[in-house]
């Protein structure tokens, strides 16, 4: 579990792709790396991996062939710019929400509109997560947690404070960009819950 607090501004090194889609990274992050021990967690722009090897400021992680689908992961290059999280602690402060590091979908970066102190960004979402997204809701954008500032039916804006601009890749992703978002797993329950106890109430009254 992560909180969307980004701790790092880490470098993929390398990337080795395999036959079957899955791939291995080496990422450079000497912050998320000072205590991690293979088999930790560390979320890089927002997916949860598993340290393979770490060492040197530097930690490999495999790569399902499906996760390099379904995220912003599967079009990296050496060299990218990766926005990196250790796991929440209990006795950390909960700066910004819960944040499981399970990408929903990718959005795309359409419209950027840069003020003297912020940034507007406007960014594209799938239909199919559209519904968990609300005006000052949070939502996790490549590992960013983020107050949703306005919301359309395909759409949502963020706003970037300086901090925001200076130590993330949203703060510098161009128009067109692919984004890892995930939403608020509250969200996901409350609909599951509703819609259980929906179907639940239709079947009670049924004769067997």
């Amino acid at each position: 579990m992560f909180t969307g607090i980004v701790e790092e501004s880490g470098s993929l090194r390398a990337i080795e792709l395999f036959d079957d889609g899955a791939a291995r990274l080496l990422i450079s992050g000497p912050t998320v790396t000072s205590d991690a021990h293979p088999g930790d967690s560390i979320a890089v722009n927002g997916v949860c991996l598993t340290v393979v090897e770490c060492g040197g400021g530097e930690f490999s992680a495999d790569v399902m062939g499906e996760t390099m689908r379904r995220t912003s992961l599967g079009s990296l290059s050496a060299g990218a710019a990766l926005n990196l999280e250790r796991p929440l602690q209990l006795q950390t402060r909960l700066g910004g929400h819960l944040v499981q590091g399970h990408v929903d979908a990718t959005g795309i970066v359409s419209n950027r509109e840069v003020e003297a102190h912020w940034d507007v960004v406007r960014i594209s979402m799938p239909h199919d997560i559209a519904r968990y997204v609300v005006e000052k809701g949070s939502i996790t954008v490549d590992g960013v947690s983020l107050t949703v500032s306005a919301v359309g039916a395909d759409w949502f804006d963020v706003s970037l404070i300086p901090t925001t601009r200076e130590l993330t890749t949203i703060g510098r992703a161009a128009v067109g960009a692919v984004v890892n978002l995930e939403v608020d797993v509250v969200a996901k329950y409350v609909e599951r819950l509703t819609s259980w106890r929906t179907t639940s109430s239709s079947t009670d009254g049924k004769d067997t």
